[in-house]
């Protein structure tokens, strides 16, 4: 196992977190039949997660009580097969606006379990879906593909820093 992997409680795995992202506001989430909205998806040095509420800066954060999508994973290793099967050579990870991108682990497996990464407790609650309006976000043809494989969405259990791996936690 790499020096910089983190194990998951259930089941095990080992995950590495490549990229941590935050938007203030949301661009698509309520706005059907509107114009996207113009908040950045912003990479971050580290996700403050607060039990129950979710994380600090994010427009999730309080968004309601016991939200079951708090904080949401995207796989690195899906992202890329993404990029590579539909010629997105271009696209970002920040664009499926996902929170932490993440690879070693099938998130899929994660559903209705609750896990650990770096000290902080996490329960997988249902995949993250994507909507139609991922061919906007990422690329043509994105909302098809990713379906069965968008990531997981998770609710908070407990506080702590989420950073990328190798990076101290001090």
């Amino acid at each position: 196992m790499p020096a910089n992997a983190e194990t998951l409680c259930a089941p095990a795995a080992t995950a590495v977190i490549h990229g941590l992202f935050i938007s203030p506001g949301h661009n698509f989430f309520g706005r059907h039949g509107q114009e996207p909205g113009q908040h950045p998806t912003q990479a971050v040095d580290a996700l403050e997660c607060i039990a129950g509420r979710g994380i600090k800066g994010d427009r999730f954060f309080d968004y309601e009580p016991n939200y079951k999508g708090q904080i949401s994973f995207f796989s690195a290793e899906v992202f890329d097969a993404l990029r590579h099967e539909l010629g997105l050579s271009n696209a970002l990870p920040e664009q499926a606006r996902r929170n932490v991108l993440v690879s070693g682990v099938d998130l899929n497996e994660l559903i209705g379990v609750e896990f650990t990464l770096q000290g902080i407790r996490f329960l997988g609650t249902e995949q993250c879906r994507p909507c139609y309006w991922m061919d906007l976000a990422v690329g043509p043809g994105a909302n098809v593909w990713m379906r069965g494989r968008g990531g997981l969405r998770a609710r908070i259990l407990s506080d702590g820093i989420l950073r990328c791996s190798g990076q101290s936690n001090s």
